[in-house]
């Protein structure tokens, strides 16, 4: 049997137990699966909610301004979580919080389609921040644990996993529309899938716990410009993923005037080429260097959005909105890997540091673009979030550990 409980022993760096550097091929594989599924799964979990926000919205009879307002109770639980989760992490052990936080995750869902009215869909919301916050640091830790024991870039295809529960929830959403099941039980089939997903799972995830060491701290510390580099390019990136999730469907619609069905081509054309990025990107950093791919993605997202506002057209738009799912593809998974491997601050601090911040413009960018738009036009919007790109590329180049 291989001994995973190395807990006390494991670092950051890639130093692994012998256990670990002799086991089987096939065995490592099953990890990589695992944290595959967990992804998935949390994917699957977001999608699922996001695809029911027009029958909730509905169902509630909020008002536009007043579904905005409830929305920013998402962010609110992100960040009042965001100062406790790399701590949990780090002193307890991503293997032991991933389980618990997606079991309280996919609860919260459902605890969505139990809302009767606005307060209580915000206090859910807050909820499903909270533990959304929580898993996607645990699960990123896990993660880099995974990359370091395979030695090469396949961070990527973890988040090419989520991109693809995205589009599968957003199908399955569709398909409990269509039969007309209800808000509550669709969120709870979801649930019983993710649950599914855990116990078969959660027993091969890697077991490990960082050591803490205790440093008498300053009353105030300066931040970690790296990781502060980190978090803005995360932001940016996550910002201009967040409009396509939530405005590519409204542009195609009132902006492109796609008739019909095909109101979901750019939406449907940026998660398949998203979804595709990431399960390339891997090989792509190996050959070319992350701080090539990461310039050229920042590139591609500017060059699509501007794309897509110049040319408001079914064809072409469908073709930006391809790029932009090209470009935001590897950003992030490339730098939770970069942060993850941060040579002083422990893996679950540091990726707090930079996820949250990252996630915040995917919470708080769609939000945002709408009031923007309501006062200069969609397309503006678009323009707006398309500088985000070039900062994205020029930013870069100030990142060392990019090299």
């Amino acid at each position: 049997m291989i001994d995973l409980n190395f807990i006390g022993n494991f670092r950051a760096k890639g130093k692994y137990k012998k256990t670990y550097q002799d086991s089987k091929q096939s065995y490592l594989n099953r990890i990589r699966w695992a944290v595959s599924m967990f992804y998935f799964g949390m994917g699957l979990s977001f999608a699922t909610w996001a695809s029911r926000i027009p029958s909730i919205k509905a169902d509630l009879h909020l008002s536009d301004g007043e579904l905005g307002t409830i929305l920013f109770a998402l962010p609110v639980g992100q960040l009042s979580m965001m100062f406790f989760s790399g701590k949990l992490v780090t002193r307890t052990g991503s293997h032991r919080i991933l389980p618990f936080s997606v079991m309280m995750y996919v609860f919260s869902l459902t605890n969505i389609g139990l809302a009767q009215n606005a307060w209580q869909l915000a206090l859910a919301l807050v909820s499903f921040g909270i533990f959304g916050n929580l898993t996607n640091i645990s699960i990123n830790t896990q993660g880099i644990y995974t990359e370091g024991l395979f030695r090469r870039a396949i961070m990527a295809s973890f988040h090419g996993m989520w991109s693809l529960a995205g589009f599968t929830g957003a199908l399955f959403g569709l398909g409990m529309l269509a039969l007309k099941i209800t808000t509550y039980m669709h969120f709870v089939i979801v649930a019983f899938v993710v649950l599914v997903l855990v116990a078969i799972n959660f027993k091969y995830l890697i077991k490990a716990k960082e050591k803490v060491r205790v440093e008498k701290k300053k009353t105030f510390t300066k931040p970690d410009m790296s990781l502060v580099l980190l978090g803005v390019i995360g932001f940016c990136s996550m910002a201009s993923e967040g409009i396509m999730f939530d405005w590519s469907g409204v542009y195609f619609k009132d902006i492109v005037k796609a008739p019909g069905p095909f109101i979901v081509v750019g939406y449907t054309s940026f998660m398949i080429m998203m979804a595709s990025g990431r399960f390339l990107g891997g090989r792509l950093i190996d050959k070319f260097g992350r701080k090539t791919v990461m310039q050229i993605s920042g590139i591609m997202i500017s060059f699509g959005l501007y794309m897509a506002v110049l040319f408001p057209y079914i064809i072409p738009c469908t073709i930006a909105f391809m790029i932009v799912g090209l470009g935001v593809s590897t950003v992030i998974p490339t730098l939770y890997s970069i942060a993850g491997k941060h040579p002083t601050i422990p893996t679950g601090e540091a990726l707090t540091a930079v996820s949250s911040v990252s996630f915040l413009g995917f919470l708080m960018g769609p939000p945002v673009i709408g009031h923007i738009s309501e006062l200069f036009g969609l397309q503006f919007s678009f323009a707006f979030i398309g500088m985000f790109g070039i900062l994205i590329a020029f930013l870069v180049k100030r990142v060392k550990a990019m090299e």
